[in-house]
């Protein structure tokens, strides 16, 4: 059984030794959390997780440039460009070499909608943030974010104030390890990419 992290109070930040635990079990302690970027973002609603150990992971085949963040400390941002178009955020976790990282896939808008609806150029608050390229344009995410500590400015990830009833299944969008179950999502969300 994963390693539960210690009770936070609703709001308090989350620090780097909370991600610094198997990404099984930060993934789905991150639902509920609140992800803000420059003030703007929302609840976490949708994760998936990256265990080193599995080709899907970027870092599955060692260290790049890309990737070098993975194989830092648990903490810091992992910022990259999927497909060479949407900039993707993860959270590092499991301590130093370990390189494994939980991608943000989807959020609820909570704060600074009207600076997300500009940068996105529409009104729908539905799909503001449902995928990990609409948040972080969205949020303004992008490689100037790559290797950022989650608990200073301009990142505030901020603890649950009730744990939710999440959903589990498999990860969208990937040809390798199609099959494992470490999608999670927060049930009954009307803000995730794609239902479960």
């Amino acid at each position: 059984m994963p390693k539960r992290a210690r009770s936070f109070v609703g709001g308090e930040p989350l620090p780097r030794a909370f991600f610094d635990r198997s990404v099984h079990a930060v993934a789905p302690e991150l639902i509920g959390a609140t992800f803000l970027v420059g003030g703007v973002g929302g609840i976490i609603v949708e994760v998936e997780a990256y265990h080193h150990t599995e080709p899907a992971a970027h870092s599955y085949r060692g260290q790049t440039p890309r990737n070098a963040i993975m194989f830092g400390p648990a903490g810091y941002a992992y910022v990259y460009r999927s497909y060479g178009i949407h900039w993707c955020v993860n959270v590092v976790c499991e301590g130093a070499g370990s390189a494994s990282a939980v991608l943000i896939r989807a959020l609820e808008p909570r704060r600074g909608i009207a600076a997300m609806r500009e940068r996105r150029g529409l009104d729908d608050v539905m799909t503001l943030c449902s995928g990990p390229g609409k948040l972080c344009e969205a949020l303004a995410i992008t490689d100037r974010h790559n290797g950022l500590p989650l608990d200073r400015p301009p990142i505030r990830l901020l603890a649950r104030d009730h744990e939710p009833e999440i959903v589990r299944g498999v990860r969208i969008g990937i040809t390798k390890a199609a099959d494992l179950p470490w999608r999670y999502g927060m049930k009954g969300s009307r803000f995730l990419s794609k239902r479960f």
